[in-house]
């Protein structure tokens, strides 16, 4: 089970092999059914040498992490602090890792005792170790509007350079949309903008395209408004809380010569006055509303769109929604207050707030390719992303985007596009007979 001699082979008062005191816990807890290996900072292992799925232990502050934070978060905090490292396949090692089904008996009494008595031996057992500067500790009423603004801030306030590196030259940070295999990712996303647009009208019929005015709520860097003023002639405006994001959009509009066509506003949705609009687009920003927010979400954006005009709700979801637990990895270092819905649930609220849903596309398989395109980049770019944002930061965002990317695969958590419309008084949707204007 691990190598180098076995403890009853060393010398008396002798440190034990770190495989020798975590292997039965490992084993009571996990099994080693599946193939993994563990590799330990003193050169002893866990599992065969031909495992695929390959995990290394640098440094016993890893279990002091866990022992002081057990679960989610300690293991959290040891791997952005570089104490737990994956090697090899990194999607393989963890599809298999969230495949394994923990043990039903638990370690036994002496067993237990046995380990904590060795764990101190080795300095696994002190005072507890600073948590990583990376990691989000939220204050204030859960969406409000200044903590839904710092909350924006912690994810996408880290540096354009360093998004640019990740992104590719779209900047855009949500599913793209693959109509071939071989597609490359500034594609892939070009052509979800292009579907997006054409799902909202704004290539069809008379008053549509030209002089139309268009919404995007989290506009990001200004992707799907410059896509729509090029390409449909219509006026947009974009609304983010991140000044970095609205810096760099606005610098992207005036390069492109449509600041006379497009607005880009630091601006919370709840602040839309009684402006109106004929399509509205909301792309990856529905998981920052939060579900007790929701009704007053899609009311408003009900309130300022046009009759008739179509809304684009493009969100990450989660059967039985997921509120991301606080002292999870997510939570405290990716996303603070995110919450992935319930389809059914953020359908429900859209037709409560007043909307006709018409249409609804999975893109599941589309984010895990899109995300395995986006830890290539960053993979190809690690020295400059380090240097960029640090190496905590660095592994943040590569675990998340390689764990995103597992949990897209096996349908752990899905991506929708929901199309609706306000429709009039006397029911007038404004929809096409079939769905041949946009697919």
């Amino acid at each position: 089970m691990h190598t180098k001699e076995s403890t009853v082979e060393r010398m008396a008062g002798n440190p034990p092999l770190a495989a020798d005191v975590v292997g039965p816990v490992f084993a009571s807890f996990l099994g080693f059914d599946a193939p993994l290996r563990i590799d330990l900072w003193d050169g002893s292992s866990i599992g065969g040498a031909d495992a695929k799925a390959r995990v290394r232990i640098n440094s016993v502050d890893a279990f002091r992490r866990i022992l002081w934070s057990p679960g989610e978060l300690g293991l959290s905090r040891a791997f952005v602090m570089g104490d737990i490292e994956i090697e090899g396949d990194s999607f393989a090692t963890l599809s298999l890792l969230t495949r394994v089904q923990p043990n039903a008996g638990r370690l036994g009494f002496k067993t237990a005792l046995t380990t904590l008595k060795n764990l101190h031996r080795l300095g696994a057992i002190g005072t507890a170790l600073p948590a990583p500067t990376e990691e989000a500790r939220q204050r204030g009423k859960k969406h409000s509007r200044r903590r839904d603004s710092a909350a924006i801030s912690h994810h996408y306030d880290v540096g354009n350079e360093f998004y640019r590196l990740v992104l590719g030259k779209t900047m855009t940070y949500s599913c793209a949309r693959f109509i071939e295999a071989e597609d490359s990712l500034d594609q892939a996303q070009t052509d979800k903008y292009d579907l997006i647009c054409r799902k909202l009208g704004l290539n069809t019929g008379e008053g549509r395209g030209k002089g139309m005015r268009l919404l995007d709520v989290g506009c990001g860097w200004g992707g799907m408004v410059l896509h729509a003023a090029q390409n449909y002639g219509v006026t947009a405006v974009g609304i983010t809380l991140s000044q970095q994001q609205a810096t760099l959009a606005r610098e992207r509009v005036a390069k492109a010569g449509l600041s006379d066509k497009i607005e880009i506003r630091v601006q919370d949705y709840r602040d839309l006055g009684n402006e109106r609009f004929d399509a509205i687009s909301s792309i990856g920003m529905f998981e920052h509303v939060g579900r007790h927010k929701m009704a007053e979400y899609f009311t408003t954006l009900n309130r300022v769109l046009e009759p008739q005009g179509r809304l684009l709700n493009h969100a990450i979801d989660s059967v039985g929604s997921s509120l991301m637990p606080e002292n999870g990895f997510v939570a405290r270092y990716v996303f603070p207050d995110g919450e992935l819905q319930d389809l059914s649930v953020s359908v429900g609220a859209m037709q409560d707030a007043g909307f006709e849903v018409r249409d609804v596309e999975s893109l599941r398989e589309h984010y895990d390719r899109t995300l395995r395109h986006w830890v290539a980049n960053l993979e190809k770019n690690w020295a400059k992303a380090v240097e960029l944002v640090g190496i905590q930061r660095a592994r943040v965002w590569w675990i998340y985007m390689v764990g995103s990317a597992v949990s897209f695969e096996s349908n752990k958590i899905s991506i929708h596009q929901t199309l609706a419309t306000k429709t009039t008084d006397r029911g007038e949707a404004g929809m096409p007979l079939t769905r041949a204007e946009f697919v």
